[in-house]
C-alpha cells in the first residue's frame, strides 16, 4: 500500500474518478461528500475492486467547522498518515448576480466550499505533510479561473482564487517535500451543471465534454510527477491560455456569450 489519500467530492464525477485512481493505485482512502449513501455505495466498490481501506466521512463543506472536522476524521481513520490531500468538491451557480436572495445564498455556499474549505484543508494537509517531510495536494479549479465568467461570476471567481493560491503554494513549498498541482479541466461530463442550474449553455454545444475519468487520471498523474498546473485537453489548453492574448474587457463579453444558457 501507498498511504492514506483524503479525497473530498468523491461521490460523483471528477471526484469520485480520482478516488479510483488513487486505489488502483494502492492507496487506502478517506472520501467525502455530502451525500452519506451515495458515499458509502462508492467507498464498497473501492474496497471490492481494489481490496484497498476506505473510509467514508460524510461533510456539508459549507458548513462552518466542517473542513476541520472532516480533517480530524481522516486522521484517525488514518492513523495520522495522510500522504495526499485532493481537493476537489466544489459547487457553482448560474444566473445574474445579485439578483434574487436564492442566487446569493448559493453564492455563499460557492464561496464557503470553494474558497473557505478547500483553503482550510489545504492549511492543515501543508502543516501535517512538512512536519512528516512529505506529501501532494492536488487543488481543483477549472479553465474559468483564467477568464471571467459573467453568470457564473462567483464561481470563476472563486476557481481564479484556487488556481493563484496553488501555484503560490508551489513556490512556498519548493524544497519542503510537499508538492501542490493544480487541475484546471473545462466542461466535464458530469452532474455538476444539472447542480449549478445552468440548463443547456452555449459553450456545452460549441465543445465536446470529456468524461471525468480522463480528466482524473490526467489530475492524478500530474499530482504524482509534482506538475504545477494541469489542464487536459488541447482545446482546454487553448481556452486557458488564449485569454491572455486579447483584451480582458473583450474576454469578459466573449465569455458572456458563451455560458449564457442556449434558447
Amino acid at each position: 500500500m501507498e498511504g492514506w489519500a483524503l479525497i473530498t467530492g468523491a461521490s460523483q464525477g471528477i471526484g469520485q474518478a480520482l478516488a479510483a485512481e488513487a486505489a488502483a493505485a494502492g492507496w487506502n482512502l478517506v472520501i467525502s461528500a455530502r451525500g452519506a449513501v451515495q458515499l458509502e455505495a462508492v467507498a464498497a466498490e473501492l474496497r471490492a475492486r481494489h481490496g484497498v481501506q476506505v473510509t467514508p466521512a460524510a461533510f456539508d463543506l459549507a458548513e462552518p467547522s466542517a473542513a476541520e472536522a472532516l480533517w480530524a476524521a481522516a486522521l484517525t481513520a488514518s492513523g495520522g498518515q495522510i500522504g495526499v490531500l485532493v481537493n476537489n468538491a466544489g459547487l457553482g451557480w448560474h444566473g445574474a448576480f445579485g439578483t434574487s436572495p436564492e442566487g446569493g445564498a448559493q453564492e455563499a455556499e460557492v464561496i464557503a466550499v470553494n474558497i473557505r474549505a478547500l483553503t482550510t484543508l489545504a492549511q492543515l494537509a501543508v502543516a501535517h505533510m512538512r512536519a512528516a517531510g512529505a506529501g501532494r495536494v492536488l487543488n481543483v479549479a477549472s479553465t474559468a479561473a483564467f477568464m471571467p465568467t459573467p453568470h457564473m461570476a462567483v464561481y470563476g471567481a472563486s476557481k481564479a482564487f484556487v488556481l493563484s493560491l496553488s501555484e503560490a503554494l508551489a513556490v512556498d513549498l519548493a524544497g519542503s517535500g510537499v508538492s501542490v498541482t493544480v487541475l484546471c479541466p473545462g466542461a466535464t461530463d458530469t452532474g455538476f451543471f444539472d447542480r449549478a442550474g445552468t440548463g443547456t449553455m452555449r459553450l456545452m454545444k460549441l465543445l465536446p465534454m470529456p468524461k471525468p475519468e480522463g480528466v482524473a487520471q490526467a489530475g492524478w498523474r500530474g499530482m504524482m510527477a509534482a506538475r504545477r498546473i494541469v489542464i487536459p485537453g488541447a482545446m482546454n489548453t487553448l481556452s486557458a491560455f488564449g485569454p491572455r492574448l486579447l483584451p480582458r474587457a473583450l474576454i469578459a463579453r466573449l465569455a458572456g456569450v458563451f455560458m449564457a444558457r442556449s434558447r
